[in-house]
């Protein structure tokens, strides 16, 4: 008498390529289903595997709620929503897909990066010559680019190709970073990257002490016309402190698509600033990084030994 095996339980609770679900769903049990469905505990309790993103919280109690649980594929690239201590401890096996929007978020800063420094305006409509000299007036620009400091905080895989292109197009490149990569660019303190920088960029990691990183006394620092930026984490940077400088400093620009809530509350002083850009996390929003971030169910089932 043949024994057929079970194949292990998979639960998907936020969205992935279709492509990527199908070729999961030939190797184990896939069910979609999100965290608030009224069928998760039970299935919960019987899931070898999780694939999730960037919404499903990964606690103590949550992992207490899964006895079965071998691993957490994570579709993208920071594990703040996962408690790496408590699945350690667990035995539980955390992957996630740390290339897979590189390009993507390379791309987004360095479009808005262009577009703030040498903004430019469409002729809708035919114009007389004097019209036509205004407006070529109106758009000249103070300094160039290759006249101007990038400054990165976080020199990983995102913020080195920052580097890469900042220093292509012109700009003097400064960094701070944890980790010595002198090789790649400029290494500089904390205080010199925000006094020195004419653009600085955020490409922090989501570990614990990164929480509330940038308060009063680094913004501070920043030139009165800096254009900031931060496409990392909401939560490195004190909002009420930037909405503060911003306020006080006309000139500067804030080009923000990571919040500490999001979706972004109506009381986020940061609405309130007119020189404040707010963006509804759209960095890594291309289909190849979508497609790129859902192959971790690869890893996943290399797991559960598919």
């Amino acid at each position: 008498m043949h024994t057929v095996s079970r194949r292990p339980l998979v639960i998907l609770t936020e969205y992935l390529d279709r492509e990527a679900i199908t070729w999961l769903s030939e190797r184990v049990e896939l069910v979609e289903c999100k965290v608030d469905d009224p069928r998760f505990p039970d299935l919960l309790a019987r899931a070898s595997g999780l694939v999730i993103r960037t919404y499903t919280i990964i606690t103590r109690d949550f992992l207490d709620q899964a006895p079965e649980l071998k691993v957490v594929g994570r579709a993208g690239v920071g594990l703040d929503n996962v408690d790496l201590d408590a699945c350690r401890e667990r035995g539980v096996e955390i992957v996630n897909t740390p290339d897979a929007n590189r390009q993507a978020v390379v791309e987004y800063v360095t479009a808005f990066i262009t577009d703030s420094l040498r903004p430019r305006v469409p002729l809708e409509h035919a114009v007389n010559a004097e019209q036509w000299g205004e407006l070529r007036k109106a758009a000249i620009v103070d300094r160039q680019m290759n006249e101007m400091t990038l400054g990165i905080l976080g020199l990983g895989k995102i913020g080195s190709r920052i580097a890469e292109v900042g220093r292509a197009i012109g700009f003097d490149i400064i960094y701070n970073d944890l980790e010595d990569r002198t090789d790649q660019a400029k290494s500089v303190d904390l205080e010199t990257l925000f006094t020195s920088s004419d653009v600085l960029t955020v490409h922090v990691d989501g570990r614990p002490e990164n929480h509330g990183l940038l308060q009063h006394a680094h913004l501070n620092l920043m030139k009165p016309d800096v254009l900031f930026l931060n496409t990392s984490r909401g939560f490195v940077v004190d909002q009420s402190a930037l909405a503060e400088f911003l306020n006080e400093h006309p000139e500067a620009r804030a080009i923000l698509d990571v919040h500490e809530t999001e979706p972004i509350p109506e009381q986020n002083p940061l609405l309130g600033c007119a020189n404040a850009s707010l963006y509804p996390h759209l960095a890594s929003r291309t289909l190849k990084a979508q497609a790129n971030m859902s192959w971790v169910v690869r890893d996943v089932a290399r797991v559960l030994g598919f």
